[in-house]
């Protein structure tokens, strides 16, 4: 990560896509760990303001309208799972806050369902990364080279598989935040 690109304080800025049946520890687990950390996390979401709640039930407000997000804003974009990956793929603004941060080298984290947000931004093509197994096929169509681990990185991309490997996935983001 550039550093001379974070927020002027030097803090990483991490944001959360956050939608309609998300997967709850995929948005609450980074979002408080990093948090933690002290960093500047925050929750993005197609309404600032409103609140999301989960595949079971749990509500996320979201802090920011993604039409006020850009890549610049970033350091590092979580893409939780759940069916929320659905909704964002629909929709060009996510698909291109995906793309144009990956393409400008800072970390895209998925975990879960999130790799279908990779794969609408076209940003898979030869890339090692892992998922939830039932979208396998889906990244490998998209020309991703598919592997079962509880975290894959390639270059900028940061993969995991479901909740499980939470801890594994936000260890491989803060190790990104620290090149």
């Amino acid at each position: 990560v550039d550093q001379a690109n974070m927020a002027t304080n030097n803090v990483p800025r991490i944001a959360v896509l956050v939608e309609f049946n998300y997967e709850d520890l995929e948005v609450w687990y980074p979002l408080l760990r990093f948090r933690e950390e002290g960093f500047e996390t925050f929750t993005v979401g197609p309404e600032e303001g409103k609140i999301y709640q989960s595949k079971n039930g749990y509500p996320c407000k979201a802090d920011r309208c993604i039409d006020n997000v850009k890549p610049e804003d970033l350091d590092v974009l979580i893409i939780p799972g759940g069916f929320a990956p659905d909704y964002w793929r629909r929709d060009k603004r996510f698909v291109d806050l995906v793309k144009f941060t990956y393409e400008q080298g800072k970390p895209v984290a998925a975990v879960c369902h999130g790799p279908w947000m990779l794969c609408s931004a076209k940003i898979l093509n030869g890339k090692r990364v892992t998922c939830f197994y039932s979208i396998k096929d889906d990244v490998t169509n998209a020309g991703a080279i598919y592997e079962d681990a509880a975290v894959v990185v390639d270059g900028n991309l940061i993969t995991s598989r479901t909740p499980n490997d939470l801890p594994d996935f936000c260890k491989a983001i803060l190790k990104q935040l620290q090149k």
